[in-house]
């Protein structure tokens, strides 16, 4: 297909429509774009900046014979009961993440000439062969520090032929935060719910490797874990605060390359950052889909 005449794009569980806005920085032409989501306030990024999107709500009422021919379905199905953040996660078998069969039902229906599916790297070897052998392809993991400051390892099935992995861009986290100090070259894996901002979210930090912080002092930032936490033991919230600081929304979007503002300039502070944390990292998504011919 030559891809000046344009492309069908059918995203289910779309959240802030990075599938959308990877085509347009590939600068490939969509002629309908349909989307799948329910959450109002990633719809309202995506109306915000793609008011012709076409929106189709609940993945579970989207009839794919009713839909023109679709060139790439692509779909990140919930996680949260594959992750292993998840204690008791019950995988394809849980409410959530076993949306994915609504996924393949929809991608039966539409049989597109591409497909695209991204999932958590730590969902186990038993879910990972149950939807590689129901899709037919076999994975590929790419990790989003190859091209942002953040550790995100992902995983993606995919028909687009020869895949490969980016190049590594060599981005630390130092480049990309607005003012201050950190003490890794990449950040943790983004969270849809950061850290609380009180000494008890710094030792979470430090101790369980999660959420993200920027330091304000460079010589506490310098400090191992285990003197950072010595320093910090008998010092209350309001004197903790002061060494450090959560990520801001425009962090939160380029560590997800996202252009500054994308989320931020449309959604509130608590719901910008759920969005950010749900959404694919961009130039994962436009490195895969530029190997497509449409």
């Amino acid at each position: 297909m030559n891809i000046n005449n344009g492309i069908n794009v059918l995203s289910l569980f779309d959240g802030i429509s990075v599938a959308q806005l990877a085509f347009t920085q590939l600068e490939i032409k969509i002629n309908n774009y349909f989307a799948s989501e329910i959450d109002n306030n990633p719809i309202k990024v995506t109306q915000h900046h793609f008011p012709g999107t076409i929106q189709l709500g609940d993945v579970c009422e989207v009839d794919g014979t009713k839909l023109p021919e679709i060139d790439l379905l692509i779909f990140g199905s919930p996680c949260q009961d594959l992750s292993s953040m998840k204690k008791d996660r019950t995988g394809l078998t849980g409410e959530k993440s076993g949306l994915f069969f609504e996924a393949l039902r929809i991608l039966k229906e539409v049989n597109p000439k591409y497909f695209l599916m991204e999932n958590v790297g730590s969902m186990s070897k038993y879910d990972r062969k149950v939807i590689s052998d129901l899709l037919g392809v076999k994975p590929i993991h790419i990790n989003s520090n190859l091209l942002t400051g953040q550790n995100r390892n992902r995983i993606y099935w995919t028909n687009i032929p020869n895949l490969t992995k980016p190049n590594d861009s060599k981005i630390q986290l130092k480049n990309i935060i607005e003012d201050g100090y950190v003490d890794r070259k990449k950040s943790n894996a983004i969270l849809t719910k950061n850290v609380p901002y009180t000494k008890n979210g710094l030792i979470r930090y430090l101790k369980k490797s999660l959420g993200g912080v920027v330091f304000t002092d460079s010589e506490f930032a310098t400090l191992t874990k285990k003197q950072k936490l010595a320093y910090i033991e008998p010092l209350n919230d309001e004197q903790v605060r002061k060494l450090y600081r959560p990520f801001t929304s425009v962090e939160l979007e380029r560590l997800q390359s996202l252009p500054d503002g994308y989320v931020s300039e449309v959604l509130k502070k608590t719901p910008t950052h759920h969005a950010i944390g749900n959404s694919f990292t961009t130039n994962v998504i436009q490195h895969i889909l530029s190997h497509a011919e449409f």
